[in-house]
Formats: structure tokens, sequence, C-alpha cells
């Protein structure tokens, strides 16, 4: 008996450590496949450049320094100009739409919600499709009028959402929803008429409505990682928020939280970064809804667990999505997340027999 009761209490010991150390052991399996990605990323295409020569063409450019390894003025360019600037611009759009992913599931306390449930891509298709029917041709340090009025239009549709929706009273959640899904059909229905006048202009619109990278660069890179990494970071620091209000609006505020402040804070972050997102890459889908669900089968539902790995996964996913587009013909990204996040998405359902609560 005494020897039973030894050997269940070492096993539910065991089981208690691994409990505790799961998450740190998923974040490190996430950061060794985002740094993998990278490698890979860089390296793999029409013309393959080994990590060496990689890893001299980053440090000859940012330090300055030489290990010895030749590097032609092509790979130079290769790396650094056109393969690196896509890959880390894969990595910050994929961040930014799984923290938002993450913390619209949790703010509205609805599995299936994503960065999108405000109507920021129905907002964002309007704002380019209206930027190539004007005859205005505006560049600013690489950013057209499509990049300026897509981010316009995405920020003005979430605006719109919390304006008519609200967030307080009784039903305030269902209110934005469907608020929302409101605002969202308004747009598909003003989009469809765009596209329908565009002639032959509508190319582009399907270009921005599909998702694509093969338009980064270092510039706009710079431009749109303070918005993002500045949102997600700040929806981390309330993390402490969003798990009080998860518990619902009246234990939050049995909590000390400020619940109508720190969710419209919050959800103003969330729909910043999804708006700086999808202005240079156009509309890409399920990293904001399967990555965060897979994490918190891995982690638990704790938000500063979630949405740190959250962040790392995204970026791993779309950074490996973009990789693979590109190596099977460079077709669009947002394609390619669509066929690899659905079935995923389904199979990750059904085999999941315990599944988790919000």
């Amino acid at each position: 008996m005494a020897a039973g009761a030894l050997a269940r209490d070492v096993e539910a010991g065991g089981l208690a450590a691994w409990v505790r150390a799961r998450p740190l052991v998923v974040g490190l399996v996430v950061v060794v496949a985002l740094l993998l990605t990278l490698v890979l990323g860089v390296g793999l295409g029409s013309v393959r450049v080994a990590p060496a020569e990689t890893f001299a063409v980053i440090l000859s450019r940012v330090f300055d320094i030489d290990i010895g390894v030749t590097i032609t003025p092509a790979t130079d360019v290769i790396v650094w100009d056109l393969r690196l600037p896509r890959v880390l611009t894969a990595m910050l759009i994929g961040c930014g739409l799984a923290v938002a992913g993450a913390t619209f599931q949790g703010l509205l306390r609805n599995p299936l919600a994503d960065p999108y449930v405000l109507g920021t891509a129905s907002g964002a298709a309007v704002g380019a499709a209206i930027a190539v029917l004007l005859p205005i041709q505006l560049v600013v340090v690489e950013f057209g009028l499509l990049h300026g009025l897509a981010f316009a239009g995405a920020l003005a549709s979430a605006w719109l959402v919390f304006r008519l929706g609200g967030m307080g009273g009784a039903g305030g959640l269902t209110r934005l929803l469907l608020t929302g899904y409101a605002v969202g059909s308004v747009l598909a229905a003003v989009l469809t008429m765009a596209m329908y006048v565009s002639g032959a202009e509508l190319r582009q619109i399907f270009s921005f409505l599909l998702g694509g990278l093969g338009g980064s660069s270092w510039v706009r890179l710079i431009v749109a990682a303070p918005l993002i990494i500045g949102s997600s970071l700040l929806i981390m620091a309330r993390g402490r928020s969003l798990d009080g209000m998860l518990l619902g609006d009246a234990a939050a505020g049995h909590l000390g939280i400020d619940v109508s402040r720190e969710r419209g804070i919050l959800l103003a972050l969330a729909s910043m970064a999804t708006a700086a997102a999808v202005a240079i890459s156009g509309l890409i889908g399920f990293v904001g809804l399967v990555v965060p669900h897979v994490v918190r089968l891995l982690v638990g539902p704790a938000a500063h667990r979630v949405l740190p790995i959250s962040a790392l996964a995204g970026a791993a996913l779309l950074s490996a999505a973009d990789l693979g587009a590109r190596l099977v013909g460079d077709v669009p990204v947002g394609v390619v997340m669509a066929l690899l996040g659905s079935p995923f998405f389904l199979v990750l359902l059904h085999r999941s027999r315990s599944g988790y609560e919000l």
C-alpha cells in the first residue's frame, strides 16, 4: 500500500513538473522553429544561398565584419535587398496577427474570433480598392496611396464598429460582434461595387485581397514594425487584465480591473496591429485564428503564456508559409495559408479530446 501511494505521489509530482515546464518547452521549440524558418527563408529559392553566406552578408552589412566568406554582388543583393526584408516582414505580420487574434478571442470570449472580426479586413480592402480607382499616383517612403488608404480604412472600420456597437450594458460583447458583422457586410458590398467598376485595375484589387509579400522592403518593414511590435508589447503588458476578463466582467471588476477602459484599450491596440499588418501585406487569414488555438491547447489559457508564444509561433508559421509560396511559384501567401490552415484546424479540433474553454 505504502509503495503504491509513493508511486502515485511520484507520478503526480512528475506530471505537475511537466505541466509547469511545458510552456518553457513549447517556447523553446517555437524559437528553434523561428530560427530555422529564418535560415531556410533566406537560403532557399531559385538561387540557393548557403547559411554561411547569409551570416556573412548580415555581419558585413550590420557590423562591417568580414568572416572570410566570399560573397558575390549578386548574393549580397539577394540576401540583403530581397529575401531578408521579406522574411522579416512575414515574421512581423505573423506576430501581429497572432497576438491580435489571441486578444480578440480572449476579450470577446469567442474561440472563432480572429483579427478581422471588427471589420478591419473589409475596411482595408475598401480603402485599397478606392486607392486603385483614384487617378492619383502618390508614393511616400515606398508607401503608395493603396497602403495608406488600406491602413486608414482598417482603422476607420474598427472605430465605426466601436461607435455603433459600444461595449457596455447587457449583451455588450454580442452587440459588438454583430455590429462588426453588419459593418463588414456593408463594406463587402462597397468592395464588390468597386471591383465591378474597376475594369483593368481588377487584378490589382485581387492581388491585395489574396495577400502577398512580394513588395516587402526595408523601408516598409521599418515603418510598420513600431506599430505592430509596439501594439503587441502593450497588449502583453496588459495580460493580467485579459486574464481577469476571461472570468467575466463582474469577476474582473472585483479584481480591480476597469473593464470598459481595459477592453477599449486592448481592442484598439489589436486593431492597430491588424491594420498595420494588412496595409503592407493584404489580407492573410488563419494566422490569427489557428495559432492562438494551438498555443492554448499546449500551454493553457493564461495570457502571459499565450500572447508571447503566439507571437513567436505566428511569426514562424507565416514565414514558413511564405517560403512555401515562393518555392511553388511565388503564389500569394494568403492562398497558401488558407490551404494549410483550414485542414489543419479541422484535424486539430477533431483529434482534441479534452478541448479547452476561453
